[in-house]
Formats: C-alpha cells, structure tokens, sequence
C-alpha cells in the first residue's frame, strides 16, 4: 500500500518540526547554554515554512541579527505581518512537533522556567538527508536561534510583530 503525499503534508509534519526545533535550541545554546523560552518555539516554523521568509534567513548572515533580518523580511510589509497569523496557524505543528522531540529526546522541557533545551545526542548519528528545497533548513533553523539568544523576548516580538 503506497500513500502519496501533497508538499504540505511532506514539509509540514512533526518530524521535520522537530528537528527544526532542536536545530533552533542548538543555536540558541551555542554561545551560553542556556535553553529556549517556550515562546519563542511558535515562530520557528512559521519562519522557516514560509519559503519567501526562509529565503531572507538564508540571505541574512547570522552576524547581522534578528534586526537586519526584520528590515529585509519588512521590504514587503505584509510577509512581517504575517508572521504572527502563521504562528497562530501553525501552532498546533509546533506543539506536535515539541511533542515528538521530546520523546524522541532530541528536546527536553523546564515546565516551572517554561524553556526547552536541546539534547545533544550521543553516539553515532546519521546524516540527515533533506530534499533539494529543505537543505538549508538546519542551518536557517540555528540562525534563527543565534540570534533569538541575543535578543529579549519583547525585543523579538517588537522586531518580528508578534505578541506571546
């Protein structure tokens, strides 16, 4: 029995979510170690599934910071703005997508500080192989980390037009 998947269902599942929240939680604890505020796990997806917003990431170079990115992102007004909608969306994909990484152990949740860490994972792991339009994902995904750690919450949700 063969079941044929649509692009959507393919790049929206919570496999896919998970590794990009962990990527996420790696990059925001490259610097410091410190985990994640939950929050800020509701926008991943909707940053990087977009492709015009993926695109920007990819072009914005992790040394330039959420802002540059913002200022990009905001040349078309209506993809800043739409950020918060997708989020809002997308929810339901990020809480299953938290879900699998925690019990597949590449996430782990403080639910007294509300933050999540990424796991490092131990023992030999595979190369991750993604299709042709997702290879940058992981990178994109600890960008994005990188510079929501150097960033407050109400600044990235000033920056980003979202609220929490």
């Amino acid at each position: 029995m063969s079941v044929e998947l649509n692009e959507s269902e393919i790049i929206q599942n919570p496999a896919l979510g998970a590794f990009a929240l962990w990527k996420f939680g790696l990059g925001f604890q490259a610097d410091d170690s410190r985990p994640a505020p939950m929050p800020l796990l509701f926008l991943i997806l909707p940053l990087l599934m977009h492709r015009q917003t993926s695109e920007v990431i990819e072009s914005t170079r992790k040394a330039s910071g959420l802002t540059l990115f913002a200022a990009k992102l905001g040349e078309e007004r209506e993809n800043l703005l739409a950020v918060h909608e997708r989020a809002l969306i997308l929810r339901k994909l990020t809480w299953d997508s938290l879900e699998l990484g925690i019990r597949g152990g590449l996430l782990t949740v403080n639910y007294v500080e509300a933050t999540v860490r990424a796991n490092t994972l131990l023992g030999a792991v595979a190369k991750t192989v993604l299709p042709e339009r997702l290879k940058n994902l992981p990178n994109s995904a600890e960008k994005i980390g990188y510079w929501f750690s150097k960033t407050g919450l109400n600044q990235i949700a000033t920056t980003l037009r979202v609220e929490f």
